[in-house]
């Protein structure tokens, strides 16, 4: 069950605009439109390696100028940016000083964060870690055989007239093994 998280009201995008007849987004900043985080959204989905300096700069500027929300957003991003540099060792063989030295800088900034989403991402990784350490030292993880059980499931979801089994797992068979055959399609 996913939690239910309130949303500021200066994030909610989608309020009516009695001027245009259109969402509080299409307002000119002046008026109060976009929020800081929704000019810089984009640039926020995207990894640190993939923006230039002036995208970078300007993504940083703008959060940091947005007030309380831009800096909770950049808060959160910086949190992802240091996980993805903890799983990121798993490329490079790194040893375990520097596997718990990428640790303890993502759990110390999770921790001096005051958002509780990014405290329960911190809680979350830490009650994982063994299993997230095991990916670090060997480089393997069960993601393909997630993947096939999640189309699986979709198959199993899609196939509610399907009364026979056998029809059924011949379905769950031809779906995934769509990849041997050269055209995987899972829509």
């Amino acid at each position: 069950m996913v939690p239910r998280v309130e949303v500021p009201e200066e994030i909610v995008h989608r309020e009516h605009c009695p001027d245009t007849g259109r969402g509080a987004g299409h307002r000119p900043a002046a008026e109060g439109g976009r929020a800081p985080g929704w000019k810089a959204r984009r640039r926020l989905l995207r990894n640190r390696e993939d923006l230039t300096d002036d995208q970078f700069a300007t993504m940083w500027n703008t959060l940091l100028g947005g007030g309380k929300i831009g800096q909770t957003l950049l808060t959160a991003w910086i949190a992802k940016e240091n996980l993805r540099n903890l799983l990121a060792l798993a490329r490079t063989r790194a040893d375990h000083h520097q596997v718990g030295h990428a640790r303890w800088q993502f759990l110390t900034w999770c921790a001096d964060s005051d958002i509780p989403e990014v405290r329960t991402l911190a809680a979350t990784v830490d009650r994982w870690w063994t299993e997230i350490d095991a990916f670090i030292d060997t480089g393997h993880s069960n993601a393909k055989s997630e993947g096939i059980n999640r189309v699986i499931k979709l198959v199993a979801r899609n196939a509610f007239g399907f009364h026979n089994a056998d029809n059924q797992r011949l379905r769950t068979r031809c779906v995934t093994t769509r990849r041997a055959r050269g055209h995987l399609r899972t829509a």
